[in-house]
């Protein structure tokens, strides 16, 4: 196991969690096999982060473009989904883990999205970790919300032109509140940001691993948080 500085880890760790069908297709099995697979490295992350007392996780869990997945699967996923926030409930409970979720949620099955609200409710109050899904997510159309949200608020004279800023825009930002992520890791091989947070990782540090997100061990999250923990962050300024 690698060891870690503790005043050198990441504040918000961000996971574009990918690989699940092609390690299901490698073992002959379903897609939704794959998926189940995976919610088990999901519960992995979420203890070794909260272990660490890294406090904050958000996760690439569904985006805007998996709506064009064949509709079995993504009822499949629905279905996961809700199994998952309900199991884990009292386990975020007893840690102070606080769940939220960013993206057009509404989107979501009625019953898949009122249990995760009903767990929202259940956690709100705790301050330990925020744990983030980013569900029916895009990032451009997150941007696109925000500006929407902007002109509205200029339509109807609450600001003018002006006054918009980076501040103010972030401000839309579904993620409102919350930091930039510092780590951003995804797993697979795969090179892409696939749409996920793009106002937010101007300045994040990227960490790609080869491993498929099922076969995404303790170990391997904390090689992605000792990689993180030997980067020299300048953010645009010149080093020494």
């Amino acid at each position: 196991m690698p060891s870690l500085d503790p005043k050198k880890l990441p504040k918000h760790v961000a996971i574009i969690m990918d690989g699940n069908g092609r390690w299901a297709k490698r073992r002959g099995i379903s897609r939704v096999k794959g998926h189940e697979k995976g919610s088990e490295a999901v519960r992995t992350v979420v203890r070794t982060s909260r272990e660490l007392g890294i406090p904050w996780l958000t996760l690439y869990a569904f985006s805007e473009e998996n709506w064009k997945r064949p509709k079995t699967e993504i009822k499949a996923l629905m279905r996961l989904l809700k199994r998952f926030v309900k199991s884990e409930c009292q386990e975020m409970m007893d840690n102070g883990i606080r769940l939220q979720t960013i993206g057009r949620i509404e989107k979501l099955p009625g019953d898949t999205r009122s249990h995760i609200l009903e767990t929202m409710e259940k956690t709100a109050m705790n301050r330990r970790m925020v744990l983030t899904l980013a569900l029916s997510y895009g990032g451009r159309q997150e941007i696109i919300d925000a500006v929407r949200s902007l002109a509205r608020e200029i339509e109807t004279h609450k600001i003018g032109s002006a006054e918009i800023s980076e501040q103010l825009l972030q401000d839309h930002l579904y993620t409102r509140g919350m930091p930039d992520p510092d780590l951003l890791i995804r797993t697979s091989g795969e090179h892409r940001i696939s749409n996920f947070l793009l106002w937010q990782i101007a300045y994040t540090e990227i960490y790609n691993t080869p491993a498929l997100w099922p076969d995404f061990t303790k170990e391997d999250y904390l090689l992605a948080l000792a990689d993180f923990g030997k980067r020299e962050r300048r953010f645009g300024g010149r080093k020494g």
